[in-house]
């Protein structure tokens, strides 16, 4: 008889008990994550910051520059090029605000224009047309007070992160060492290190694609300006690749700008008319070859779960939430691949087309007995 001590079973739930046992700690996990997002989402922003910044950290180290100077050139030259970019924005829009006595007369004009097209075509009274543009005022001064207030609080946020930055890669071989003994086996010691390389891969190749493709745009809305000769081409054409970070509010909020910027400097509508052509044009490149091949192809997430993690991000944490929501579930998604129970889960989230018949999991002693028993069905 051989004293060899069993294998231990793992314990097998009944679905109407693993259910709500799933939807229960979902339900913590974000209530947590939206209770303490000014805490997390910093993290998760300096973790991706400090993955894209890991190999320029490495060159350093690699050409022997002492570890505490090779970290602090790494985040200064993140640092400096952030700072850069904001200073180019700033000095463009300083020009941008001369233009703001024509602006006022320009809005002045057009709001009697329209006022006397109104009251000849729909007999609309004075009263009622002062009611919706203060209606309208009020919306659009909220939502304005709204997307202003989040990039202010981001702004206020992202002092920490640099600090953070720098404290994660002067700690990175502790994390790494912890997660591995949290996950203290032969097996799961491969795939953490598996999970931690593929997670970085996949982080770095989905920013870089996402800084390609802001590129490519910025470049097609300066063209596009220039050659319907809207004022401020660079500046605008720079600032809507960026609000293109921002899913929704950001698209809308790009093709205002320019539209408002070519009503306001040029006689009559054909300018405006011409920027929302163009803009259109640029926005279907954009979402129909740019995206998909450059962006989407870093990330294996099909469309309907990246539609609701967005939704999901903004629900927990506005902004933020919505540009951490691919990356987090990419990395859930990596992870769920390489433990075999969360296999399906995996599958669910990912854009990769299963076989037909082909099994997620091995099937269990029973459910291999009853196949044997029961007849086949179609």
């Amino acid at each position: 008889m051989s004293d060899a001590p069993e294998p231990a079973r793992e314990l097998q739930f009944p679905l109407y008990v693993k259910a709500p046992l799933i939807l229960l700690g979902l339900s913590l996990a974000v209530f947590t994550i939206h209770i303490a997002s000014e805490i997390i989402f910093p993290l998760f922003f300096a973790a991706i910051f400090a993955i894209m910044l890991h190999p320029v950290e490495q060159w350093l180290l690699r050409h022997r520059v002492p570890k505490l100077l090779a970290i602090t050139l790494t985040v200064v030259l993140g640092v400096t090029a952030l700072l850069g970019l904001l200073y180019f924005i700033y000095l463009e829009a300083s020009q941008l605000s001369s233009q703001m006595p024509l602006f006022k007369k320009k809005f002045a004009q057009t709001t009697a224009e329209v006022h006397q097209w109104l009251q000849s075509r729909f007999g609309v009274s004075d009263e009622k047309l002062r009611g919706y543009l203060s209606e309208l005022g009020n919306r659009a001064s909220a939502l304005l007070g709204g997307t202003l207030s989040a990039v202010s609080g981001l702004l206020v946020v992202a002092t920490l992160i640099p600090v953070y930055i720098f404290l994660l890669f002067l700690y990175q071989r502790r994390l790494v060492d912890f997660l591995t003994q949290v996950f203290s086996s032969r097996r799961q010691d491969t795939r953490v290190n598996e999970v931690l390389h593929e997670s970085k891969a996949t982080i770095q190749s989905y920013m870089v694609g996402l800084l390609i493709e802001a590129s490519i745009v910025a470049t097609l809305n300066t063209t596009g300006l220039l050659i319907i000769g809207v004022p401020y081409a660079l500046l605008l054409g720079v600032l809507g690749a960026l609000l293109n970070f921002i899913p929704y509010i950001g698209g809308l909020i790009a093709i205002a700008l320019p539209m408002l910027m070519a009503f306001v400097t040029k006689p009559g509508y054909g300018h405006a008319i011409a920027v929302l052509g163009v803009y259109m044009v640029i926005q279907f490149i954009d979402n129909h070859y740019l995206i998909p091949r450059i962006v989407a192809s870093k990330i294996k997430v099909n469309a309907l779960v990246a539609i609701v993690g967005v939704l999901v991000g903004n629900a927990i944490g506005g902004i933020a939430g919505m540009f951490l929501a691919l990356p987090v579930i990419a990395i859930l998604k990596i992870v769920f691949d390489r433990i075999p129970s969360l296999k399906p889960w995996g599958m669910l989230l990912g854009d990769e087309e299963t076989p037909r018949g082909r099994r997620i999991n091995p099937p269990s002693k029973a459910a291999a007995a009853a196949e044997k028993v029961l007849p086949s069905v179609g």
